[in-house]
């Protein structure tokens, strides 16, 4: 238990240095670019974005994570493994590429054939970088991994927006991630540098086989449920609702990439020692559960009450029609932060047939809810609210699954870690239901600081009351 939190520690110590550094960054340059560029804009590099992601897929096949987990692979084929992913990259690459004039001729817009073609250059560094960054987690190099990260995003960052201020336009958002990816493989490559055969590596890709077919299928369909809103929204409605769509979700995601993305990239290279002794793993993960149940439930009601003041501030007027789709997606931050780290124990667990079985019941009923939203009521609200229903309901089966199957406990055990967290929600909504009209007048950051004091006074005092944490001890004896 000492080592697991001792790993732990260490890794979320430093991922969140970087992460939460960055934080203040990510905003300003999404800010400026909000400003700078039109929201059909964003709406058409999140297509490409979207469909790019699906070509990811095929050139990392579950490779990364299977690769952590065995700990029998040698140099050698580390070495055919990585020739693998260089020529099914080049493959890969060549065929987005060629993508670019259908694609283009599907959603109507002719400037997404140079945008697609340019995107490419992404995938082939993406995939060139899986194995030396698989090491990287692998020998749990979390403060290297962490350094690196904030320096590709602010070089990033910063060179998209000297050419959105020159007048790149479209072109500035597309920078960043061509940019990053070249960068990001140049750094992993120099510190696990690998050779590359003329070999496809078959006999070693059969040693993670049966562990990567299940993540490689999982990924599928977890690309399909996590990206067919966007795609419908761009072809059935038009580019400048999914602008304001996407950067609903994205302001969606930001506490779930600020909080459990400092975790769950830890989780797997720390738990999968563990993969043979499930009662210390599941014991030490109800911790985590537990505690980040205190962060995203109460955060949620934050984040409903709060969702005016947060786009208007961080995007400004032009984008005043995210508001509704990001308060309705707010309600769903609170699972998804916890339910975002389910894979990395699926993972850890060996047991990714079950992350295969809950992400193929995901993406039945995500498909199913986006599909009524937008071809039933057609507004962004009511995909919002199906996407928000799906998944509460994937949550309980993910965990349901997880509980029974892979650890086979009883599902109480899960219930008792929410129980203390769903009821300090409850009072954080009420309390902001009660305020949100007084305030309703007030400039819009006073608002924001207001809620956000008494969110922040109400979980503090609930924790030192009910001495779930006992946060005073800890404060004593840093001090």
């Amino acid at each position: 238990m000492t080592s697991i939190k001792k790993d732990l520690l260490s890794g979320v110590f430093y991922t969140a240095i970087a992460k939460y550094s960055g934080i203040l960054i990510s905003l300003v340059i999404a800010g400026i670019l909000a400003r700078l560029i039109a929201p059909e804009e964003f709406g058409i590099v999140a297509v490409v974005t979207v469909i790019i992601s699906f070509f990811s897929i095929f050139s990392d096949l579950g490779v990364a994570p299977a690769i952590i987990q065995n700990k029998t692979l040698q140099q050698e084929d580390l070495t055919r493994i990585f020739s693998f992913t260089i020529w099914s990259g080049s493959i890969l690459t060549i065929l987005f590429f060629l993508c670019s004039w259908p694609i283009s001729i599907f959603y109507k817009q002719p400037s997404m054939v140079a945008i697609t073609q340019l995107l490419s250059i992404n995938l082939f560094f993406a995939s060139a970088n899986i194995v030396p960054n698989a090491l990287l987690y692998k020998t749990k190099s979390f403060k290297f991994i962490a350094w690196r990260s904030l320096g590709v995003q602010i070089a990033g960052g910063t060179i998209a927006i000297i050419a959105a201020l020159c007048g790149a336009g479209l072109y500035a958002l597309i920078i960043n991630p061509i940019f990053s990816s070249i960068l990001l493989f140049i750094i992993s490559y120099r510190k696990y540098p690998q050779r590359l055969e003329m070999t496809w590596g078959i006999t070693s890709m059969k040693k993670i086989f049966k562990f990567s077919a299940y993540q490689f299928m999982f990924n599928i369909i977890n690309y399909f449920s996590r990206n067919l809103d966007k795609l419908l929204i761009g072809r059935y409605m038009d580019m400048s609702a999914l602008g304001y769509y996407e950067k609903s979700y994205r302001l969606m995601m930001l506490p779930l990439q600020n909080i459990t993305h400092v975790i769950t990239p830890v989780m797997h290279p720390v738990f999968s020692d563990y993969q043979h002794d499930l009662n210390r793993l599941v014991t030490s993960y109800e911790k985590i559960i537990r505690l980040l149940a205190f962060i995203g439930l109460p955060l949620s009601a934050f984040l409903w009450f709060s969702a005016r003041e947060i786009t208007l501030i961080v995007f400004g007027e032009q984008w005043l029609p995210s508001v509704p789709v990001f308060q309705i997606l707010s309600i769903s931050v609170g699972i998804q932060i916890i339910m975002s780290t389910s894979g990395s124990i699926f993972q850890a667990s060996n047991d990714t047939r079950s992350l295969f079985f809950c992400g193929l019941f995901s993406s039945i009923i995500n498909v199913t809810g986006i599909c009524i939203g937008l071809f039933v009521f057609k507004t962004l609200e009511a995909i919002s609210w199906c996407i928000t229903i799906t998944f509460s309901i994937s949550f309980l089966q993910c965990y349901m699954q997880m509980y029974y199957i892979t650890f086979q406990r009883t599902i109480i055990h899960f219930g008792k870690q929410l129980f203390s967290p769903l009821l300090l929600a409850g009072i954080v909504f009420l309390a902001l239901y009660i305020i949100t009209p007084v305030i309703d007048n007030t400039p819009q950051l006073i608002s924001l600081l207001i809620k956000g004091v008494i969110f922040m006074t109400i979980s503090v005092s609930y924790i030192l009351a009910t001495k779930e944490y006992d946060l005073l001890k800890r404060l004593k004896s840093k001090i």
